[in-house]
């Protein structure tokens, strides 16, 4: 007799990311199952998912938890067409760790795979903080998830920008994106 049990927990949402390899990411916007509580999943403000206190460190199951992260307005939750659970975010669920440019198109990496060019559909914000005047850059990478610029990636789009009333602006896809003042 076959077993035709939904896979629950940490199981069920690797089995839910797998089964579309290749053909792009989850219909996780489509999916809308009861949520089923917490799971001990953090994605630490460095980036690094951690499952009970340790480190996930296969890069592969990080991608596949990736894939079916969803924010919605209680929180982020990794996605199923069964499961809906609730997991820790620090900061931002993605790092852009990598840039590069090309006919007018800025386009990130992220720390989990993602390929995301910059532009009307894929904003880059950057907020300064009041008291200490640090930046906080991050690029849009799908539906409400967004990427936190690392550092070094930051340096190297306030090289490509430009003056521009004051504030230096980066171009891509059309777009201009304010990256701070200029001093």
């Amino acid at each position: 007799m076959t077993n035709l049990a939904t896979p629950s927990g940490l199981s069920g949402v690797a089995e839910a990311a797998r089964q579309a390899p290749g053909r792009g990411l989850p219909p996780v916007h489509l999916w809308h199952p009861a949520h089923c509580g917490d799971i001990d999943i953090l994605i630490r403000a460095d980036g690094v998912w951690m499952h009970e206190g340790s480190p996930i460190g296969r890069a592969e199951l990080v991608r596949l938890f990736s894939t079916v992260l969803r924010k919605d307005l209680d929180g982020y939750h990794l996605v199923t067409p069964a499961e809906k659970l609730k997991i820790g975010v620090e900061d931002l669920p993605f790092r852009a760790v990598a840039i590069q440019a090309a006919d007018g198109v800025l386009t990130f990496t992220t720390d989990v795979g993602d390929v995301v060019e910059a532009g009307a559909d894929h904003p880059i914000v950057v907020e300064t903080d009041a008291a200490t005047g640090e930046p906080s850059p991050r690029v849009h990478v799908r539906a409400d998830l967004w990427a936190r610029i690392a550092r070094s990636v930051f340096y190297e789009l306030v090289d490509r920008a430009e003056a521009a009333d004051g504030r230096m602006v980066v171009r891509s896809g059309g777009e201009g994106f304010f990256l701070g003042s200029v001093e």
